[in-house]
């Protein structure tokens, strides 16, 4: 007999460091919506983390499906002249 124990219920059981469904901390921007925040090409976003590890300190987290996932908090900050 196999185990017929459907993968939502198997993801339940393991930790959420380890999962990958598991949601981000707080809200997110995509590259090109941090972008579009901060009057830039996203390019010149991917250039800076490529080059600096950050775009003006601020660091994205790298999501499973290797899309980026930049912090709102530290963008809007940065839209408004702000350190991050």
């Amino acid at each position: 007999m196999h185990d017929t124990t459907f993968p939502a219920a198997q993801a339940a059981n393991i930790s959420t460091a380890r999962r990958h469904d598991a949601p981000l901390g707080a809200r997110t921007y995509s590259t090109d919506q941090a972008a579009a925040a901060l009057h830039v090409r996203p390019q010149t976003l991917r250039a800076a983390l490529c080059r600096d590890g950050a775009y003006y300190g601020v660091r994205p987290v790298k999501r499973i499906n290797r899309m980026l996932a930049w912090p709102a908090d530290a963008i809007d900050a940065l839209a408004r002249g702000e350190a991050a």
